[in-house]
């Protein structure tokens, strides 16, 4: 087994944040979705959603997928879209947007 030291290791660590689906420039309509829960500065349970991209998790609003929903009624063939957002914390909007 590889030992390594205390420097080594911090250096090479990486924290598992979850990033936004607004972090990314597309979004594949084929990515699965997975449930996931945190605890909010309360201390209160919430529940949230996340596509995993290249082993990195982005949360996916109910919003963006409301907006997904009425995007795909029209266009079923639909495989990439972008989301772009806008505002900060209660205000947050979540725009879909079709790419192809």
């Amino acid at each position: 087994m590889e030992q390594k030291t205390l420097k080594e290791t911090a250096n090479a660590y990486e924290s598992k944040s979850v990033g936004n689906i607004a972090d990314l420039p597309k979004v594949l309509t084929d990515l699965i979705v997975e449930d996931r829960e945190g605890i909010n500065e309360k201390g209160e349970t919430f529940k949230y959603q996340v596509i995993i991209v290249d082993n990195q998790e982005y949360r996916v609003p109910a919003s963006v997928l409301k907006n997904l929903k009425a995007i795909l009624e029209d266009n079923k063939d639909l495989k990439t879209f972008k989301v772009k957002k806008t505002g900060t914390g209660m205000d947050t909007q979540y725009t879909v947007i079709p790419l192809g």
